[in-house]
């Protein structure tokens, strides 16, 4: 239901943007850039706040106070009239993150080590059926009664899941206040093997840099392929969810291979199938092409992102789990920042191909990255 919350809006956000006034193709992929990265901005700052609170007073009251702060937020979203106002409700949106973060942590606690990778990566599959039906959810609510209203519904979604996290979730939870006292270079000395976590938190990094770097014109990408004007919409989110499709079914498989052969192994293959999949995408001459190499991205997210979640949380003790995992969330934010940025300015100034050939780009830098932890990484 997060994922969905999470989802629904998001590949139309800039299309949305440009209900909101008259702009020039630059400004338009700019304003739709800086937007989106307003929210990850705010997460990458009150991250490591909510970090610490997580370690002192449990996980639950912060996925309460996340569900809760993203309803209210959203729900606010579909009222605005200008772009200023749009931004300062994603900014609070990104105040009030870290409820997937603290799941992940919540998880990665009470789950045996030897039994992370399943089960996280049934996490994720939780996830990205979200994301995988948020975009089509979204593009139907869209095509029949406007943007406006799905940001109404997605806010209602989302105090669901803040009752339902109220009733249902359980912790046992008991406060580590010296070890949340500690700042983030006197806890990293209390860490073995830093240099893996340092590292998995840079992978975290390029992987939302990636990612987002394509999110804020995606859609104005497939309005450049698909020739009716009404299917845009429908097919966007089509093309957002593809890789959320594949990632559903593979994700808990790769969890499973990564518990039995390593994850190291499964991260590995996952860096080297992302490169190749965006650099293609660069290269795409119609629509058809675009969803299959998005399809098969899933393919490649199942191998990224809980791989480098399984390698954290096993590396991680549980005194400050609460804490990395909060700031895998702040790397994830700046990635997210830095890649929409990245992303928009690229398209103002080139093209819609070239987007994609940049974030492949920053896909070598994670390559780059694995192969000089290498040694470390085959531990996890």
């Amino acid at each position: 239901m997060t994922g969905v919350g999470g989802s629904s809006i998001s590949p139309f956000l800039s299309l949305f943007v440009d209900t909101l006034g008259h702009f020039t193709h630059a400004q338009l992929n700019l304003q739709s850039g800086v937007i989106f990265a307003s929210t990850y901005l705010m997460t990458a700052i009150v991250s490591p706040f909510w970090g610490k609170l997580a370690d002192t007073k449990g996980r639950k009251p912060m996925l309460l106070r996340a569900s809760m702060g993203m309803a209210i937020t959203i729900f606010l979203m579909g009222f605005v009239t200008s772009t200023w106002q749009l931004m300062l409700l994603r900014l609070l949106l990104g105040a009030f993150s870290g409820f997937v973060s603290n799941s992940v942590a919540l998880m990665a606690i009470i789950t045996p080590k030897e039994k992370s990778g399943r089960v996280l990566g049934t996490l994720s599959t939780g996830m990205v059926s979200g994301t995988l039906l948020g975009p089509v959810f979204g593009g139907v609510i869209v095509n029949q009664t406007g943007y406006r209203a799905t940001f109404w519904i997605t806010g209602l979604i989302m105090f669901l899941v803040f009752l339902l996290t109220l009733f249902l979730v359980r912790e046992e939870f008991e406060p580590l206040k010296n070890q949340a006292k500690l700042g983030f270079r006197q806890m990293m000395k209390h860490l073995p093997s830093v240099q893996v976590i340092i590292s998995m938190l840079f992978v975290t990094l390029v992987i939302q840099l990636t990612d987002k770097s394509i999110m804020p014109v995606l859609s104005l990408y497939v309005r450049q392929l698909v020739s009716n004007p009404d299917q845009v919409t429908i097919i966007s989110g089509i093309v957002a969810s593809a890789p959320g499709a594949v990632m559903m079914m593979t994700a808990p498989i790769l969890g499973r291979l990564g518990d039995r052969y390593g994850q190291h192994r499964v991260l590995l293959g996952g860096i080297l199938l992302s490169f190749l999949l965006y650099l293609l995408q660069g290269f795409s001459q119609n629509i058809v092409q675009v969803i299959i190499l998005r399809l098969l991205v899933g393919v490649s997210d199942s191998a990224l992102a809980p791989s480098a979640q399984v390698i954290l949380a096993r590396f991680s003790p549980a005194s400050a789990t609460g804490r990395i995992f909060s700031y895998n969330q702040m790397m994830q934010s700046i990635g997210a920042v830095i890649g929409p940025l990245a992303g928009s300015a690229v398209a103002a100034y080139f093209n819609y191909r070239m987007v994609f050939i940049v974030a492949s780009g920053f896909i070598l830098l994670n390559l780059i990255n694995y192969l000089l932890n290498a040694k470390r990484l085959r531990q996890a």
